[in-house]
């Protein structure tokens, strides 16, 4: 049975900032402390919003409504983590962050930081693309645009609706998730 935590939205936390693609999600921790048997601290379990059964419902509805919704992007995550593939969906929410680079001056230091954490041979979290597609996007690191990932960025997202999607909707965190919020119907 899945916490009521999984759920509700994370607390605010305080600090400086990351990048949006190195932020925990609220889920993606739940769903760990789950699997390890813990729930998370009562203190931090305040008022929250709870997730419906029809927003969990919809996540089955497509790839991108899955993406786009805050809780089903995290419980997605939750579930790469467990085939060790997280770095698919980093990478995808690395380019779309890059995409909001409004300072020239920033934009080549981002490139390059993605550039070096994903697609790089032996990259740290290197994603599977195909050669052509790793040599066009290490040709547009010579002069990084807004644009320069959308090639490698579509081939993990086609990769990942094709592949992880799937599984996922048929896997045991989002069929207890669903379950656990039909539960709270009742």
């Amino acid at each position: 049975m899945l916490p009521a935590s999984l759920w509700d939205p994370p607390p605010v936390r305080s600090g400086p900032p990351s990048p949006s693609w190195e932020k925990p999600g609220f889920c993606c921790q739940s769903l760990s402390q789950h699997a390890a048997g813990t729930d998370p601290p009562a203190e931090r379990t305040g008022q929250r919003q709870r997730l419906s059964t029809e927003e969990a419902t919809r996540w089955a509805d497509s790839f991108d409504v899955l993406l786009s919704h805050k809780y089903g992007l995290a419980a997605f995550r939750a579930f790469l983590k467990t085939e060790f593939s997280e770095e698919n969906l980093e990478f995808w929410l690395a380019c779309e962050d890059f995409k909001k680079t409004r300072s020239a001056a920033k934009l080549a230091s981002k490139a390059q930081r993605i550039f070096e954490e994903f697609i790089d041979v032996q990259a740290p979290r290197e994603v599977n693309i195909d050669f052509q597609t790793r040599e066009l996007t290490r040709r547009n690191m010579q002069e990084p645009s807004l644009s320069c990932f959308d090639q490698a960025q579509g081939k993990v997202h086609s990769l990942m609706e094709k592949d992880s999607y799937p599984r996922f909707l048929r896997s045991k965190i989002y069929t207890d998730l669903l379950s656990q919020t039909q539960r709270r119907l009742s």
